[in-house]
């Protein structure tokens, strides 16, 4: 019995220290949730690894998004800069639904940034219609300029 506890007990304790993996798209994730997903990434960005968040977020942009933004590493310096650097590590977020179709989503986003200034966004998220292992994910295909709200303060 005493070696059944232990190796249960050594089992969670891997578990606990291994972290959890990236998220990739499915079918079965909702609009919304994309949406959670890239900003609690985003918002713990360095958590698994260093740009853990941003990867994550590259993750669920949809192939047209990325043929835009360039290779990862493009997408990691624009995400870092003046721009969209305030998605990084930010306090809090929320998420609000616009309006929506079988096929798209929009939603409003506002973050509340390390520096307690609110931004607001565009955000919108598409059904994949093409073949292959994207089909009828939801995904990024557009994150509009930030609209500073001013401060929480």
């Amino acid at each position: 019995m005493k070696i059944v506890f232990k190796v249960l007990f050594l089992l969670l304790t891997l578990t606990s220290f291994s972290g959890a993996e990236l998220l990739n798209p499915n079918s079965t994730i909702s609009p919304k949730e994309v949406v959670k997903i890239q900003l609690s990434g985003l918002q713990q960005n360095d958590l698994e690894y260093k740009d853990s968040g941003i990867e994550q977020t590259w993750i669920f942009a949809h192939p047209n998004n990325k043929r835009v933004t360039g290779p990862l590493s493009n997408f990691k310096m624009m995400i870092k800069s003046d721009s969209y650097g305030m998605m990084i590590n930010h306090l809090s977020h929320t998420i609000t639904e616009l309006g929506s179709s079988d096929k798209w989503a929009q939603f409003e986003v506002i973050i509340l940034d390390k520096d307690k200034i609110y931004h607001k966004f565009n955000w919108q998220v598409e059904k994949y219609t093409s073949e292959g292992t994207l089909k009828d994910c939801w995904l990024t295909t557009m994150v509009s300029s930030p609209i500073p709200l001013g401060s929480s303060i």
